[in-house]
């Protein structure tokens, strides 16, 4: 059971959504575990949604905002700031704003 769900959303410079993604614990995609290598996680390779919103954006030229949002099982905001392996994914796009969820 998962103890919370985390979200990344991606926008073009109108504000219309790109793609969403959502984080998995069963499901990987060659581009995480491209990252997660490069970084040494290889204990990574779980699909995190921001990875998973670029690989399912069709056109990622467009991408300008990404908003990953992190929702616990009781509706409260927390943390979702992205990890080393995701920045190093989204700053290989063309997104030029990145926001995130916060528990503070």
């Amino acid at each position: 059971m998962q103890r919370f769900n985390l979200t990344a959303i991606i926008y073009d410079k109108k504000g219309r959504v790109l793609s969403v993604g959502k984080n998995s614990y069963v499901k990987t995609h060659p581009l995480q575990i491209k990252y997660a290598r490069r970084l040494n996680k290889e204990h990574k390779i779980y699909l995190h949604a921001e990875i998973h919103a670029i690989t399912k954006c069709r056109d990622i030229e467009r991408a300008h905002r990404i908003v990953i949002t992190r929702v616990n099982r009781n509706g409260q905001f927390r943390n979702a700031m992205p990890c080393g392996i995701c920045m190093a994914a989204i700053n290989e796009t063309p997104i030029k704003h990145i926001e995130w969820t916060s528990n503070e």
